[in-house]
């Protein structure tokens, strides 16, 4: 069983859309974590409208570790029920039919599996040139300058062993370089690590809150830790994983 957590923030256009989707396109067993801030968020009423056509469970919590980014992610960790953790985001961006192949890779023993718009069969549909640019250059830099086996560490798209996220501190506090946090440190830390291939398509309804120029810092400074504890410290220390 696979908990599908996905963060909302006034998603009313696009949640139904994103339900068909899990429908037609997760063959596993699965349930639906939603995460929202507040009461208002205008994604409520349009899934307690719509939450019985569906075979698939969907459960709300509410954000309490404080609005945004950071505070969803670690509110829907602690709230999955379920070993197996995917995130994605609401806006139809991500490539649903990816998440079978990703729990393929946890049930052979990965820990952690990465969407990943820049290896060979990935695609990236839209978004600035500058944003993909730097978001390539991070992934491809990263693979070889510290042996991370993947190339696209800023996709939020990943699976987790929820036993595994709970092993490992976190210390973002501000938004979506969290997601940054947990993958460098995965890794760093010695678990095992594997992308598959996914595509990721702008959103055609409702607003981006991803601010480019006030995460690049944040971003920026995971990348310097894993250098730093790579290069200084000999890490990751294999523990007798075979990485891949």
């Amino acid at each position: 069983m696979i908990d599908v957590f996905v963060p909302v923030y006034n998603e009313g256009e696009n949640i139904e859309s994103l339900f068909e989707e899990f429908k037609k396109k997760i063959k596993s067993e699965f349930e639906v974590l939603i995460v929202y801030d507040s009461d208002e968020d205008n994604t409520l009423p349009v899934i307690e409208k719509i939450r019985d056509n569906y075979d698939f469970k969907v459960r709300l919590e509410k954000n309490h570790y404080g609005k945004g980014a950071n505070g969803a992610f670690r509110t829907g960790m602690e709230a999955a029920r379920h070993e197996y953790v995917v995130f994605t985001m609401a806006d139809l961006s991500d490539s649903i039919e990816t998440i079978d192949k990703m729990k393929e890779c946890l049930d052979k023993g990965y820990d952690m599996v990465a969407g990943s718009r820049y290896m060979k069969g990935g695609k990236k549909i839209g978004d600035s040139f500058i944003k993909t640019f730097l978001s390539k250059c991070a992934g491809i830099g990263m693979h070889f300058l510290i042996g991370i086996p993947i190339h696209d560490i800023s996709n939020g798209f990943k699976m987790y062993k929820k036993s595994v996220v709970n092993a490992i501190t976190l210390e973002s506090n501000q938004g979506f370089e969290i997601g940054l946090e947990l993958t460098m440190k995965t890794y760093i830390e010695g678990y095992r690590i594997i992308e598959v291939p996914a595509m990721w398509q702008d959103r055609t309804a409702g607003e981006s809150h991803f601010k480019m120029w006030k995460w690049l810092p944040l971003y920026l400074h995971w990348c310097f830790y894993a250098m730093n504890r790579h290069w200084l410290h000999g890490e990751p220390k294999k523990k007798g994983r075979k990485y891949e």
